[in-house]
């Protein structure tokens, strides 16, 4: 590849094109695509996690767990997202390092806060300025994660709490008369019951995390969206071997493909899980499986 793409200058066509493609800061526009699926597979999930964990609270019998509950869902859905993600990014960062401060800089004598800065020792720091490469994007990314899973775990956390509450009351009398415990009756007819009704609120939450992720800039995170500006630019002799003109319009239109076949790979699943789920059940969707059969 090297020898083929020697001097970008005697290029013509399809071969400038093919060199052009594979330049270092496109394979850091292919490794931001990895690097964007890779936070959904980890944050969907952790997300549902968080959600599911709400929901529970948020129904709990325990009046401060159940404050809580709705606390975390009425806050975090309350803020919009981009401010939220501002926020708790620099509030959670600066909460490591105040902790790693306490501990590894006891006889610190200056203030941490010294007007707008925050000042800590540099043992303190996260990540250290000496680390590789390396460990400052996965910092970054385990920051992200944790950042969409808050927020879209709240509003998980709302349409799981809506589910539990629309399977039928008598399916729960009906297993407490049985003799089921409340643990028993929650987990073995609560749960299994309520996806059927969580799914397409789910699905429209999948679709969101999708699109939301360009968001990834705002935490300091090279993303797919930040790359296509990047290499869209108008680009001169003097600063490249591949000199072009403002080509972000196609960059951006390789973007929308890419989120349009996404997003229809998505629904294409979600509608099997669906199917499956509704199987057998006394749902609109399980009325219609009969019928058809």
């Amino acid at each position: 590849m090297f020898e083929y793409c020697a001097d970008p200058s005697q290029l013509e066509g399809f071969r400038w094109l093919s060199c052009y493609l594979t330049t270092g800061k496109h394979m850091s526009l292919y490794w931001s695509v990895v690097t964007v699926l890779t936070l959904l597979a980890i944050t969907a999930p952790v997300a549902l996690a968080f959600g599911f964990a709400g929901a529970s609270a948020a129904r709990s019998s325990f009046f401060p767990l159940r404050w809580f509950g709705k606390a975390y869902i009425a806050l975090v859905r309350g803020v919009p997202d981009i401010a939220f993600f501002l926020f708790f990014v620099i509030a959670l960062d600066q909460a490591i390092e105040f902790l790693r401060h306490k501990v590894l800089c006891p006889d610190w004598e200056e203030p941490i806060r010294q007007g707008n800065d925050f000042v800590v020792c540099q043992a303190a720091k996260m990540p250290l300025s000496s680390a590789p490469q390396w460990v400052h994007e996965s910092y970054g990314f385990g920051i992200a994660v944790v950042t969409f899973a808050i927020v879209f775990g709240a509003f998980a956390a709302n349409v799981l709490f809506g589910a539990m509450r629309a399977v039928p009351r008598a399916q729960l009398e009906t297993a407490e008369a049985y003799g089921m415990s409340q643990r028993q009756t929650f987990w073995r007819v609560l749960v299994p019951q309520m996806w059927v009704f969580a799914l397409p609120g789910l699905s429209n939450l999948w679709m969101v995390l999708i699109k939301a992720t360009p968001l990834l800039f705002l935490l300091g995170v090279e993303d797919i969206v930040y790359w296509a500006r990047e290499l869209g630019g108008s680009k001169t002799p003097r600063f490249t071997d591949y000199p072009h003109g403002d080509w972000r319009m196609w960059y951006f239109l390789g973007l929308l493909v890419f989120y349009l076949l996404f997003t229809r790979f998505s629904e294409v699943v979600l509608d099997r899980i669906m199917a499956r789920l509704t199987h057998g059940q006394a749902t609109t969707g399980g009325e219609a499986q009969r019928k058809a059969a």
